[in-house]
């Protein structure tokens, strides 16, 4: 159900489910991702971890949660790198902050050694939008059908899913 509040205590329903008089609704930003989101893609990572269908080699669940995130979600968004300064013989570390890959030196990109200094930050799962969500879901919904995931649980993940379209 979708409903815009108004002034004075007012609101219109905005879908074809009207709220039942009497009966408690707990409210969510329609532009931000919902608990039912939450619920459901760590569900799906889950089933999917569990199922052994993944090509991740040798990881534990946090870490399989972080690969979803990087390769079928929006990945990193931003990224620190080291530089070393040396001066009169003294070679000092220094961190830098990048918005984006690009905004990294391509001296530090294209070197090796600097390269290994390059850490992306995953954006977390709470800062996604809601249109960021879906994108990632329907991703890792894809991928676990590609490979074949076919479980009994990961087909309950799908049915709530529909009956909540």
């Amino acid at each position: 159900m979708k409903i815009q509040i108004l002034e004075n205590e007012q609101y219109m329903v905005e879908s074809k489910d009207k709220p039942v008089i009497g009966r408690h609704y707990s409210l969510e930003d329609s532009v931000s991702g919902t608990q039912a989101q939450n619920k459901a893609f760590h569900a799906l990572i889950t089933e999917y971890y569990k199922s052994g269908m993944h090509s991740y080699d040798k990881v534990d669940l946090v870490q399989f949660k972080k690969l979803i995130k990087k390769n079928l979600g929006v990945g990193f968004e931003s990224f620190i790198y080291v530089t070393i300064s040396h001066s009169h013989g003294v070679y000092i570390p220094i961190i830098h902050d990048a918005k984006i890959y690009d905004d990294i030196p391509e001296r530090v990109r294209k070197d090796p050694d600097h390269r290994q200094t390059i850490r992306g930050k995953l954006k977390s799962w709470s800062d996604y939008t809601k249109k960021e969500r879906m994108k990632t879901m329907d991703n890792l919904i894809s991928e676990m059908h590609q490979v074949g995931v076919n479980t009994k649980k990961f087909m309950e993940i799908l049915e709530g899913l529909e009956e909540k379209k």
